[in-house]
């Protein structure tokens, strides 16, 4: 890996820190080479020359009034063979599985069947699908990350009618796949939800932004330590205006979260020390600029691995 984006040898074996996505010419002089013209299956090979994972989420967006859209199945094989071996993908899993109606937004012509059931919602024939489709991936598939909204009363009743349903899919789920679950109900975050990952061996998802408390203050609430591994999300509480304060251009920090990565590598550092493996995967919405925050992040892990080295 780059020297840029190495992860300190107290933490190698045991962290994975990537980006959201990577289809990004304002990443030229930092993650591509500037002056270069890519095509857009060219990028993923440069991307993994300096990182050793990424969350794929352009296959989330995928229920539709006509039914549900799984991914193209000429595209794994190439992202496969576009990453050596010792690389890891994280994938969020269909919307089609986890949104409980429709979308009244999104995608566009959905507004007619607005707030209508989604027939698909955790229905473990369409997971089946999904992971035959993913196969080529093989050693290369890391965590399926299931991203639920936030799930009113209307959408679903009460955490423990949640977790029943959640019970129900993964007890049928394929063995043999690393899954994890995020909430975007704050509310949910409790013992019974949190007892209920661990049951299931189901990793937890630490999501920064939207709904969801700060990472601090959700870990000290909470044992994170679910499964073998857990997923920490940096995206960021203001979506629309940090777009448009960087126009779209993700090459600058424009608004530095100190606090918030501060208590991300001391998180990271617990982890390590109870032998849990973790992912980090960085949004540019987080800070401006998704490669620059994970600089800014290994800073931070450089220094804390630093008084361990003597």
């Amino acid at each position: 890996m780059s020297g840029r984006y190495e992860i300190p040898a107290a933490f190698a074996g045991h962290v994975r820190i990537g980006t959201c996505s990577w289809k990004y010419d304002s990443w030229k002089g930092l993650v591509y080479t500037p002056d270069r013209h890519y095509r857009a299956e060219d990028y993923l090979a440069d991307y993994a020359q300096h990182f050793t994972t990424v969350e794929i989420d352009q296959w989330f967006w995928s229920l539709f009034p006509s039914g549900a859209k799984l991914p193209n199945p000429e595209v794994v094989p190439q992202y496969a063979a576009s990453v050596p071996e010792d690389f890891r993908f994280t994938v969020k899993a269909p919307n089609a599985l986890t949104l409980t109606h429709h979308y009244a937004k999104q995608p566009k012509g959905s507004e007619a069947h607005a707030n209508e059931p989604n027939p698909h919602f955790l229905d473990v024939s369409l997971l089946n699908r999904f992971l035959e489709i993913l196969a080529p991936l093989h050693t290369r598939l890391g965590p399926i990350l299931f991203q639920f909204e936030y799930l009113n009363k209307q959408k679903m009743p009460s955490l423990a009618a949640f977790l029943a349903r959640l019970h129900a899919f993964f007890e049928k789920a394929p063995r043999g796949f690393q899954y994890a679950v995020e909430t975007r109900n704050p509310n949910y975050l409790k013992d019974e939800f949190v007892d209920a990952l661990r049951q299931l061996g189901l990793g937890f998802v630490l999501l920064d932004g939207y709904y969801m408390p700060r990472i601090p203050e959700v870990a000290a609430q909470i044992d994170i330590r679910t499964a073998s591994f857990s997923i920490l999300r940096l995206h960021g509480p203001d979506r629309p205006g940090i777009e448009k304060e960087t126009g779209g251009t993700w090459n600058e920090i424009v608004e530095p979260k100190d606090e918030g990565l501060a208590a991300t590598a001391d998180l990271v550092r617990q982890n390590v020390d109870f032998g849990l493996d973790t992912y980090v995967n960085v949004n540019n919405h987080y800070e401006g600029s998704a490669p620059l925050t994970i600089q800014r992040l290994l800073d931070l892990l450089r220094r804390i691995a630093a008084p361990a080295a003597h």
